[in-house]
């Protein structure tokens, strides 16, 4: 399970335990606490409307090391598939190998939880978002949003910039995700951690 989740090695030592909460700003400790509330309440909410999960903004605040305890506990303690998606590779991946497009888009649809990170990455200020990358990211999110199978989303962008890109896929990520989301907005220096110290 956890070789197919196509998770690295390295990202499958990502806990909540190796996450360090010691001197985070108060938006990176409410991250932490979303993140690990929604993985003990999963079990009670993965077949409502609102069964998914979105950590937003800053780059470098943990986004994706949190979402990734997630998907890692899910896997190892309630035995619960996830494919990890990374936005821009797993976009280059699905056009380099065109003959199997349909069956990956396949199995992001169908699979239990669909963790997308980095979504809509964006180049400068830009969200990084073709009209064939919308086009199949809508068919993905859609078949989840009716067939109620929860997505994990990590992204720079907010909620509002989410339905500026596309706005029916934008409002049923955030439908989706409304119980459980995170907007981590602010003085970087204080929230990325790769700039501690700088």
């Amino acid at each position: 399970m956890m070789r197919a989740s196509q998770i690295t090695d390295e990202f499958r030592k990502l806990g909540f335990k190796n996450f360090n909460l010691e001197g985070k700003a108060p938006i990176i400790k409410d991250a932490y606490e979303c993140a690990l509330e929604y993985f003990q309440e999963f079990d009670n909410v993965r077949k409502r409307r609102k069964n998914s999960i979105a950590l937003l903004g800053q780059p470098g605040a943990g986004k994706t090391h949190l979402l990734t305890a997630v998907a890692n506990n899910l896997m190892r303690k309630k035995n619960v598939p996830v494919l990890y998606f990374p936005y821009v590779e797993g976009f280059n991946d699905l056009k380099d190998d065109f003959d199997k497009l349909e069956e990956k888009l396949e199995y992001m649809k169908t699979i239990d939880v669909l963790f997308i990170d980095d979504l809509f990455k964006p180049t400068g200020n830009k969200p990084r978002a073709t009209e064939w990358q919308i086009e199949q990211m809508y068919a993905v999110i859609n078949y989840r949003y009716l067939n109620y199978k929860p997505i994990m989303v990590s992204s720079e962008l907010t909620v509002d910039e989410l339905a500026d890109v596309d706005e029916a896929l934008g409002t049923r990520i955030y439908e989706m995700c409304s119980d459980f989301t995170v907007v981590i907005k602010g003085d970087r220096k204080k929230l990325n951690h790769r700039l501690v110290g700088a």
